[in-house]
């Protein structure tokens, strides 16, 4: 095993692996743009000797790594990171908003020089002889100019169009140069060979490092493609400049290295900009953990960090806060709201010796607990360990791009290096001398007009529409497998509680002792609970209250944690609770029983009633479906989709709620981890599964899922795993989401296809050796117009507004 240097710093959280026998690092990663990094990184880590399963994810920024730490050190797995051209930062902080917007503010820049470059460099070659001369130029302009301005915009008007006015003025300078005079064919040929030099290795020297570090591991990527037909447009132009051919398009074959570098770079801002905005929004929604926690200690009490918390320690949790930590409740009483925890959605009492779990949210009491579990054994350390373990297991998808990607580029090279030997040799042989001028030309050309620099924006502008449409319609659509994998989903996995119900419990049946007494019931039960916090109780009240029925106050009040109250109302002694709370306060058994147990077994939380000591009703409460689930669940079945109910509320629930809901496959009861295991179950033989949830217990079937939904008003574990994440207060957003998905990706297959389909037929015309490099350039204005044109239709404001929000750190104001 090769060691680390001793001042390597640790940028890596080490965590258990699945395998065994192996360990496994988690790393952070800056630098991450599309997928074509996350391939790129999990080729060059899975070659290293001792590493066998790497999982890169781009919207998470991370990589997992699986290896064994008898063959390489976890120092050498990020040295690889390093040297491939990403950085790295504490896998256990979320990188600042202000850093992201950092990165997208240096990037448009770096974007700004290469436009101007680009600028210049067509205004050296431009000659006007008709339509398709005018086109490169016209496009340019057209596309990268308003982009640039929308770069600006955050300046303020004034300052993005005097800055937009400085990128132009390269171009009209070198435009008026060469109508006097000033600048002849020669100088140029010099001067686009500068700018081709400047933007390869000055403006964009990330590109071409990952390119080296990519090729010298065998990887034929997106990055060595460009920098293939880059470094191909440079030797084309170098050849120009020694004069040794007469009659040679030098500037043409540097202009044409400048514009693939400018394309890349735009596509390259493009997929960051789409990337971090998802991101952004996500962050938005996630508040759990608290970051600190109320330690009561011998000298009074104070706010500690999480991190700092000790078992022993003895954390106040105050009402309605979330409980920091695990432990047991030393003193006071509560209800406590597990739903995002277990899925059971009626709060439980937890009173002095009861046991509470870290995110669930506290009731109406104040609690003292004594923290029995913190760091890696506590319940959320476990359940984000299932869902990392999830991540590592989940199926990749191998994006449409990089499946096209991997039998192009060695086919461009192939061509490019047959085209150059056929005509060298082929007119050596016939001929007696070879043809060096067009065997040259052909290589030359068919590098350049082989990188499809449109394939870059291909994915992004698609997404940007779909994602622009998504939110104006309750759904934050944030990754790849949102966009390309939703479309292909089979079996739909369904939590219950807040997913298909409304998560909250609220009154569903009113059964009297007397018939027509229902309101006289319902009301004298709010009289006696009015005075509680409890989550039942103000059901009850709420109930009455919509009702038009007058809620009183109690004259006396008492309650019995976990069982009920005692309360007397006008004069009469009323007690609402369990039923065993009745009788074993003499409420005839058989009464009490008859009306309790079938609304019990239909799934409900029945809270019975008595009055001066008789029998008066029942009041059941439950947590409904959602108004539209039903509709919901039936459209999933006409689109194809088998919906299954996974819950960790108890089995008679389940199964009523799935009746009502019109599902047929039940799973209750179940733990965090083991619905992840039902997940992958599902996928086994190859199907795609998407998984719908939003507490704490669906958060590692939701990264397991091929696709995982998680319902925005849920825990910031569930939305963190999640791929798409519905704002909307109901479930047929699902199909929306879907609907949109399939949308976006069949705009992406379109896109993909113009990208290549110009360079496609560009290359066997190269291949003659016949075409000019100014070709490859119309090529290359033809597939990104028609891409733009295609993508963002009737709708280029979504993609001006994303690119306008950059930089800004509070809501834009009236500006100059």
């Amino acid at each position: 095993m090769t060691t680390a240097a001793p001042d390597t710093e640790q940028l890596w959280a080490e965590e258990p692996s699945h395998l065994e026998g192996h360990a496994r690092i988690r790393a952070r990663i800056a630098g991450l743009h599309c997928s074509l990094c996350t391939g790129t990184i999990e080729k060059a880590l899975g070659r290293q000797p001792g590493v066998d399963k790497v999982a890169v994810s781009l919207t998470h920024e991370q990589a997992l790594v699986d290896y064994d730490p008898r063959v390489i050190a976890p120092a050498d797995i990020v040295t690889t990171l390093r040297d491939i051209g990403y950085d790295l930062y504490d896998p256990r902080k979320l990188r600042p908003f202000e850093e992201e917007e950092a990165d997208l503010v240096r990037e448009g820049q770096r974007l700004l020089v290469a436009v101007a470059a680009s600028l210049a460099a067509i205004a050296l070659i431009a000659n006007v002889t008709g339509v398709w001369s005018v086109l490169v130029p016209a496009s340019v302009v057209a596309l990268m100019v308003p982009v640039s301005y929308a770069i600006l915009r955050p300046a303020g008007r004034t300052r993005a169009a005097a800055g937009a006015i400085a990128l132009v003025t390269p171009g009209v300078a070198a435009i008026a140069g060469r109508a006097t005079g000033l600048i002849g064919e020669a100088a140029a040929g010099w001067i686009t060979g500068a700018l081709a030099s400047g933007v390869v290795f000055g403006v964009a020297p990330h590109i071409l490092r990952m390119a080296y570090q990519s090729a010298r591991r065998g990887i034929l990527n997106q990055h060595v493609l460009l920098e293939v037909g880059a470094f191909a447009g440079i030797a084309g132009g170098l050849i120009g400049l020694t004069e040794i051919l007469d009659d040679y398009p030098t500037a043409p074959f540097f202009a044409v290295s400048v514009l693939v570098a400018n394309y890349h770079i735009f596509s390259e801002w493009l997929s960051l900009l789409v990337k971090t905005r998802s991101s952004q929004a996500v962050k938005k929604l996630l508040d759990l953990q608290p970051d600190t926690a109320r330690v009561v200690g011998d000298d009074g009490e104070g706010d500690v960090a999480i991190a700092e918390v000790q078992v022993g320690d003895r954390v106040r949790v105050r009402p309605g806060e979330r409980i920091p930590v695990d432990g047991k409740v030393e003193r006071g009483h509560s209800a406590v709201d597990l739903a995002l925890v277990t899925g059971e959605p009626v709060p439980v009492e937890r009173s002095v010796g009861d046991e509470v779990i870290g995110g669930s949210i506290n009731g109406d009491g104040t609690l003292v607990v004594l923290v029995t579990k913190v760091g890696a054994d506590s319940f959320l350390a476990q359940v984000v360990r299932h869902v990392e373990d999830a991540r590592a297991l989940k199926p990749g998808i191998l994006h449409l791009v990089d499946r096209v990607l991997r039998v192009y580029t060695p086919t461009v090279l192939l061509i490019a290096a047959g085209a150059l030997i056929a005509w060298f040799a082929g007119t050596a042989l016939v001929d007696g001398d070879p043809d060096v001028r067009r065997a040259v030309f052909a290589g030359i050309s068919v590098l350049v007009m082989g990188y499809p620099c449109a394939v870059g924006i291909a994915a992004p502008l698609a997404i940007v529409r779909a994602a622009g449409e998504a939110a104006d319609l309750g759904v934050i659509m944030r990754t790849g497998e949102a966009f390309q994998t939703f479309g292909q989903i089979r079996q739909v996995v369904l939590d219950k509680t807040g997913t298909l119900t409304e998560g909250r419990p609220a009154v569903r049946d009113i059964v009297p002792a007397v018939e027509g007494a229902g309101d006289d019931l319902l009301a004298v039960a709010a009289a006696a609970e009015s005075p509680s916090q409890h989550p039942l109780a103000r059901a009850i009240t709420d109930a009455a209250r919509a009702r038009g029925l007058a809620v009183g106050d109690p004259d006396h009040f008492e309650s019995v944690t976990g069982f009920g109250i005692d309360a007397t109302v006008g004069g009469r002694r009323v007690l609402v609770g369990r039923a065993q709370f009745l009788t074993d306060r003499g409420v005839p058994a058989g009464d009490v029983s008859a009306a309790v147990e079938p609304l019990e077994r239909a799934g409900r939380t029945v809270a019975a009633v008595a009055v001066d000591g008789a029998f008066a009703g029942a009041i059941a409460l439950g947590d409904d479906l959602r108004a539209d689930a039903v509709d919901a669940v039936a459209r999933m079945r006409t689109a194809g989709m088998h919906p299954v109910l996974v819950t960790g509320d108890n089995a008679e629930t389940a199964r009523a709620v799935a009746q009502q809901a019109g599902i047929d496959e039940v799973h209750a009861g179940v733990l965090p981890d083991a619905k992840a295991d039902i997940v992958r179950r599902l996928q086994a033989d190859g199907t795609r599964v998407a998984m719908v949830g939003d507490g704490i217990n669906d958060a590692p079937a939701l990264m397991q899922a091929d696709v995982g939904i998680a319902m925005g008003g849920g825990t910031d574990i569930a939305v963190e795993s999640a791929d798409v994440i519905i704002l909307r207060d109901d479930v047929s957003a699902v199909l929306t989401a879907r609907d949109i998905s399939r949308s976006s990706y069949r705009r992406t297959r379109q896109n993909v296809a113009l990208a290549f389909l110009f360079n496609g037929v560009g290359i066997p015309l190269a291949a003659t050796g016949l075409i000019q490099p100014v070709w490859a350039m119309i090529a290359m204005a033809l597939s990104v117009t028609t891409i733009f044109v295609n993508s963002l239709g009737g709708r280029p404001s979504l993609l001006f507004q994303a690119i306008g929000s950059v930089g800004r750190t509070t809501p834009a104001t009236s500006e100059p």
